[in-house]
């Protein structure tokens, strides 16, 4: 089920510069850490309004009001309209001396987290667990994703590969078990799906010209065994978009949407890669080289490395784990246990290498800077990134 009506709430916000035509457009992505124990949880608190957590998390989205945000592990439940409750009893009234906020256009849809595949993925000999989930998951649309804009979405470009096949990706890393058999039987392997959540392709008009947003949140790469299936899915779902990419316009009968259509995006498209990655260039569980296939790509732009001064800050307090890393703590954009973890930068931007990046940043503000008091709403920070289209 798809959801990408127009909202039109009825408190008008205030005017953002940014949707004038000779100014930047901000695109954010916020991991808000908001997938609940229980199915209806969510709704419960859209519903309700005045949950502590999604008021901060207004907060933040008001203090840095971006044009387009994603929200990871934000519930999907298809008996809600979640974008316009969200709005309505969260966004649209101004919090800690701010103004409201008010998003036309939203898109969510049905992922992979907590829909029973029927089959024993997780190796235990039974079936119907999470862990047998296409997704990781307690129930269906746990960890989901949410995308809000002020700018229309075109609803006929819309892409999602939910459904989309791991063995279908050409040079797919099976996990294999250490004495050289498939973790997955052949039958398993044949149907289990790349995303963790999905992939999503979503087009917006900007001012009349187009911008993709290739939205996704892999698993993270750990909670498994010596085969090592997160880390490798982990690669393969960052890896699609790599994919994507270089098949282009070209017959790719392999690439196949949940729509039936296949190839992949233009050459010359727009777009920027947006989502909690779970892959830190240097430290952390991943396989290494992981996100560099896409930092290091061409048709990337990566030369604006968004950074706080509370990351900074928390690395060299919590110290810890932090100590042995090699990354610039200052690019962290997660704050996890600091005897395992440490704090990673996890979260991306990644905008084709045909637009231009103005600015960005992570809202991580220090002790003494205003907003320091919001960070505990989620164990992620919000990314955020000014383009120039």
């Amino acid at each position: 089920m798809y959801c990408f009506i127009p909202l039109f709430f009825a408190l008008a916000a205030a005017t953002n510069p940014a949707l004038a035509d000779s100014q930047p457009v901000r695109i954010a992505t916020f991991n808000i850490a908001m997938g609940f124990d229980r199915q209806g949880e969510m709704a419960e608190a859209l519903k309700a309004g005045g949950h502590p957590r999604l008021l901060q998390v207004a907060e933040i989205l008001q203090r840095v009001r971006p044009d387009i945000v994603l929200l990871n592990e934000f519930d999907f439940d298809p008996d809600i309209d979640a974008a316009a409750l969200l709005g309505q009893n969260y966004l649209a009234t101004g919090l800690g001396g701010q103004e409201g906020l008010s998003y036309p256009w939203h898109f969510s849809a049905a992922v992979n987290t907590g829909e029973d595949s029927g089959l024993d993925l997780d190796g235990d000999g039974k079936t119907g667990g999470p862990g047998d989930a296409w997704g990781f998951g307690h129930f269906p649309g746990q960890y989901g994703m949410l995308v809000l804009s002020r700018y229309p979405l075109l609803e006929d470009k819309t892409r999602t590969f939910q459904k989309f096949r791991w063995s279908a990706l050409p040079g797919a890393r099976q996990p294999m078990n250490p004495d050289g058999s498939p973790f997955y039987p052949p039958a398993s392997w044949r149907q289990l799906r790349l995303s963790s959540k999905s992939h999503w392709d979503l087009v917006f008009n900007i001012d009349g010209q187009k911008l993709h947003l290739l939205a996704h949140h892999p698993t993270p790469p750990v909670f498994d065994g010596p085969e090592d299936r997160n880390g490798l899915r982990n690669h393969d779902e960052i890896r699609f978009w790599k994919a994507y990419y270089e098949a282009g316009s070209k017959d790719a009968p392999w690439l196949v949407d949940d729509a039936g259509r296949s190839g992949g995006i233009a050459s010359d498209a727009r777009f920027v890669l947006a989502g909690d990655f779970n892959a830190d260039p240097k430290d952390g569980d991943s396989i290494p080289g992981a996100i560099n296939q896409l930092l290091d790509a061409s048709w990337i732009n990566s030369s604006c490395l968004p950074a706080s001064s509370g990351a900074a800050e928390a690395s060299r307090l919590q110290g810890g784990r932090n100590e042995r890393h090699g990354g610039n703590p200052a690019l962290d954009t997660s704050d996890f246990n600091d005897r395992y973890t440490g704090n990673l930068r996890l979260d991306y931007l990644l905008p084709s290498a045909n637009l231009q990046a103005l600015d960005c940043g992570v809202f991580w503000p220090a002790e003494g800077e205003p907003g320091h008091e919001l960070t505990g709403a989620s164990d992620h920070r919000l990314v955020w990134i000014d383009l120039k289209l």
